[in-house]
């Protein structure tokens, strides 16, 4: 309840500080035309030349906006609470990459105000949330629930491949590496649905790197003992120095004593079996 609790304050805190900028529209849409020429400079995808195949079959619209809509979140809390029951290490090292990754989102938000290209002008993409639905937003000027001018950079984004980083980092095998489709679906249904530029995906990819590069590694876990094929982890077979042969036996004959293990596992005790070997001449 306590993580839940500031995870939630955390949350609220970022609300409440972007929609405390969201009075910059103006500024917003001229950054929007702007950023839209820069992708244009560096020959970056047309993001209306990749929304065209999708506004051609309303059912992958539909896919696209609930994707938009209902993974984001559920995705991320989903995670959060795997990590924290089996992975509590790499929970807090996950928690602390996210906050910071917001944290750095909402300083940019402040500083570039962004309007996405679903209401600027210049890209002639469509808003499919609001044409098709399922709508996350409503409209710019009487939405007081969200600061839909603070496009840059990508949370959906960035927290899609933070996910991603945190469970490549607690799974094995080369399968691991098909978390990131996560964050690849991400990106596409952002740009498709007219939500963010390309531009807006990189700069939060770009954010969660220095943030993983400042933030200490968690320590690596410690496991119980490897075991051997055949041999119980913490149960070497070892043989003992040959003792010295008590009184009263004969001179010239020594005891080896092996250590045997009982077969039993319940027990886990060992015996000493000796034996007299006659010395050879």
């Amino acid at each position: 309840m306590r993580e839940l609790g500031l995870v939630a304050a955390l949350f609220l805190i970022y609300k409440a500080a972007r929609v405390a900028g969201a009075d910059r529209a103006s500024t917003a849409l001229g950054n929007g035309e702007w950023i839209w020429r820069v992708e244009r400079l560096f020959h970056l995808p047309d993001e209306a030349a990749f929304q065209r195949p999708l506004l051609s079959h309303e059912l992958l619209v539909h896919l696209a906006n609930g994707y938009y809509a209902y993974v984001h979140f559920p995705a991320t809390a989903i995670c959060l609470i795997w990590l924290y029951v089996r992975h509590p290490v790499r929970y807090l090292w996950t928690r602390r990459m996210l906050a910071g990754l917001t944290a750095a989102a909402l300083a940019l938000h402040f500083l570039v105000p962004l309007a996405p290209p679903r209401l600027t002008a210049l890209t002639g993409m469509v808003d499919t949330g609001s044409r098709y639905g399922p709508a996350v937003y409503g409209p710019p000027d009487t939405d007081a629930l969200s600061n839909q001018y603070a496009a840059m950079p990508s949370l959906h984004v960035g927290w899609a491949l933070a996910v991603a980083v945190a469970l490549i980092a607690v799974t094995g095998g080369r399968l691991r590496w098909l978390w990131l489709a996560h964050p690849i679906a991400t990106l596409l249904v952002v740009v498709t649905t007219g939500n963010h530029y390309w531009l807006d995906g990189i700069v939060a990819a770009v954010l969660l790197a220095i943030v993983c590069l400042v933030l200490p590694r968690p320590a690596p876990p410690t496991g119980p003992p490897t075991r051997r094929r055949g041999v119980r982890a913490g149960w070497p077979r070892q043989r003992v120095p040959a003792l010295q042969a008590p009184s009263g036996h004969p001179p010239g004959r020594a005891d080896a004593c092996d250590v045997v293990r009982t077969p039993s596992p319940a027990i886990r005790s060992r015996r000493v079996r000796c034996r007299q070997r006659p010395r050879t001449r």
